[in-house]
């Protein structure tokens, strides 16, 4: 089997109504990053000295030695900056990312975040790179940030974000927390659902673009101005979409050391001032998110073709092309994954082999079709499927004279063409299936063939949507 493992569709082109509270047309979530003190460092027993994300342009890492001058960068973080921050969000319901260690050697700062009502999620034990970890050693360091964050805290973390995570990172906290989201994700603007640590977890994406760290690249924001437009554009188009009844989040990323800076935390005011001047707006927690979405979306318990053997995806698809179960079986066999666990997956799954296959496997398909109205019908030996298309567009109700007409119609069609006259029937009514009848019926054998395919596609495509919309 090939398997590909992302998920490339999402909520799709018709997201789910996320109903915020008070019909908010718009969930402002703002993460304020705790991570001075939990840093690489040496005195923390790492090989050398932090180089990510500070005023230093191009650090690198000093192995075995302090670095005095970034020290003191992170150190006004938790001095200076997060009392500046604090200032200006005390009263809204924030998310802090607190790193464990850091958590531990910052007293005050918990405390004021606690009076403050804010959640306190987990950004890890400390505030380094787990890309290299053994999945074993990564399990440990989640299994002991957890510990000493309820230790240091009063109680365990709801959320979690590492950031500088592996390819194991969300199963693995997953499997060990009793967490209401996970955050370690930027792929919507909306939570999801995924399996993970052998359950449904609730992911809750954060956000690398509306985020302070962006004026500690080089690719990123040089002036506060910069800053300020990014999140009002983001939140304008936001707001809009939630006017049209399509309400997401604007999820905004800070660092104490960074945005707690003067000229950041001034345009940063700017732009919260220009949020509060809304109606509409929800200002939550990522708790508070995952909580609500968790009673409004809860997953869904249900077999996914990407999850399937292949006979129960033959015994279930094999019979969306008329009764050419090779397509579903030579399906199967392509690439797929979470990602065709739709209609228009699955469709394009077994569109891909019908297109590909030859034409005297193509013609196979379409004279596995039975006559519209003919004498299977009349004798009630149609697919399940072919008889309940048939009957809504009224064909098992015709006059005589109807019958007749039709009749006469499909043995002068299938006599020019070699296969039987074939139309999604749902797309149509008694009386313009008749009409293309007589219209087709003048085409040449390419065009006509080539027209019987794209509706023998169709009504496979209307076939799946009924059965994903069960």
């Amino acid at each position: 089997m090939k398997r590909y493992p992302r998920d490339m569709t999402g909520h799709g082109a018709v997201p789910p109504a996320a109903n915020w509270p008070n019909g908010a047309k718009i969930a402002v979530q703002i993460v304020l990053n705790y991570e001075e003190g939990g840093e690489n460092n040496v005195l923390h027993g790492d090989a050398a000295s932090e180089a990510f994300l500070s005023e230093i342009t191009g650090a690198a890492p000093w192995p075995g030695q302090r670095h005095w001058n970034m020290e003191s960068i992170y150190e006004y973080g938790s001095r200076a900056g997060f009392w500046r921050v604090h200032r200006q969000l005390r009263d809204l319901p924030i998310t802090v990312y607190g790193v464990a260690t850091a958590l531990a050697r910052a007293p005050e700062q918990v405390a004021a975040m606690k009076a403050a009502g804010w959640e306190i999620a987990s950004h890890g034990l400390k505030w380094v790179e787990h890309k290299d970890m053994p999945a074993e050693e990564e399990r440990a360091q989640i299994r002991e940030a957890i510990r000493l964050h309820t230790e240091v805290v009063g109680s365990p973390p709801r959320g979690w974000y590492t950031g500088r995570c592996s390819m194991n990172t969300v199963d693995l906290a997953a499997a060990e927390g009793d967490l209401a989201y996970i955050a370690d994700s930027y792929a919507d603007d909306l939570p999801y659902w995924v399996r993970a640590g052998d359950k449904d977890q609730l992911i809750v994406p954060y956000t690398m673009d509306c985020n302070d760290m962006r004026f500690a690249i080089q690719a990123g924001y040089t002036n506060g101005d910069q800053f300020e437009s990014y999140l009002k554009d983001s939140f304008d188009m936001l707001y809009a979409e939630g006017e049209q009844g399509a309400p997401k989040i604007l999820s905004i990323g800070l660092h104490c050391r960074l945005v707690g800076r003067p000229g950041r935390a001034a345009a940063f005011q700017r732009a919260l001032d220009h949020f509060k001047a809304h109606d509409g707006v929800w200002f939550a927690t990522r708790e508070q998110i995952a909580d609500h979405w968790a009673r409004e979306h809860p997953p869904v318990q249900r077999i996914r073709p990407s999850q399937m053997d292949k006979a129960s995806f033959v015994a279930e698809y094999g019979g969306i092309f008329e009764h050419s179960p090779w397509i579903a079986e030579a399906g199967f066999d392509l690439e797929f994954g979470p990602t065709h666990d739709s209609a228009a997956g699955v469709h394009s799954l077994l569109s891909r082999i019908f297109r590909s296959a030859s034409e005297e496997q193509r013609l196979g398909v379409l004279t596995a079709h039975p006559d519209l109205a003919g004498k299977l019908a009349a004798a009630g030996r149609l697919t399940r499927e072919s008889t309940a298309e048939q009957a809504g567009a009224g064909l098992d109700m015709l006059t005589d004279d109807e019958r007749a007409e039709f009749t006469a119609l499909n043995t002068a069609y299938t006599t020019r063409f070699g296969f039987p006259f074939i139309i999604a029937v749902r797309d149509n009514t008694k009386a313009s299936i008749m009409e293309a009848f007589k219209r087709r019926i003048d085409n040449s054998r390419e065009a006509e063939f080539a027209e019987a395919c794209r509706q023998v596609e169709r009504i496979a495509e209307l076939r799946l949507q009924e059965k994903f919309a069960r």
